[in-house]
């Protein structure tokens, strides 16, 4: 159970790189940058934690037209049943040349026991 992995293995076939918090290797024309944002537990009437609830955002970086690939992840990550909270184009980046679109979204787990 882990948002970052189920991530990783929805998106992974779309083609375009992806790496956790930043971009290691030299940049391709598109990539994906995925930040861990929250990671909390989720409470009932008993005080016991039921399910955790894990969010993320989705950093595209492209310097072609981000259109298409925002619709190719957005259909992915419906289909793969995480919940989109937002959508974002952050802007134009003067000295790298990106655009840099965010998607941020979350998933519910059940709490493993144990």
């Amino acid at each position: 159970m882990s948002l970052l992995k189920d991530l990783v293995e929805l998106l992974e076939p779309i083609g375009v790189p992806i790496e956790t918090g930043f971009f290691s290797k030299k940049p391709p024309e598109e990539y994906i940058v995925i930040t861990p944002m929250s990671d909390r537990l989720d409470f009932y009437a008993d005080n016991k934690a039921q399910s955790v609830i894990e969010e993320a955002r989705l950093s595209l970086f492209t310097k072609k037209n981000y259109q298409a690939l925002k619709k190719q992840l957005t259909k992915a990550l419906l289909v793969g049943e995480i919940t989109i909270t937002d959508r974002q184009y952050i802007g134009f980046e003067d000295d790298t040349k990106y655009h840099h679109y965010a998607i941020d979204v979350l998933k519910e787990y059940e709490m493993e026991e144990g």
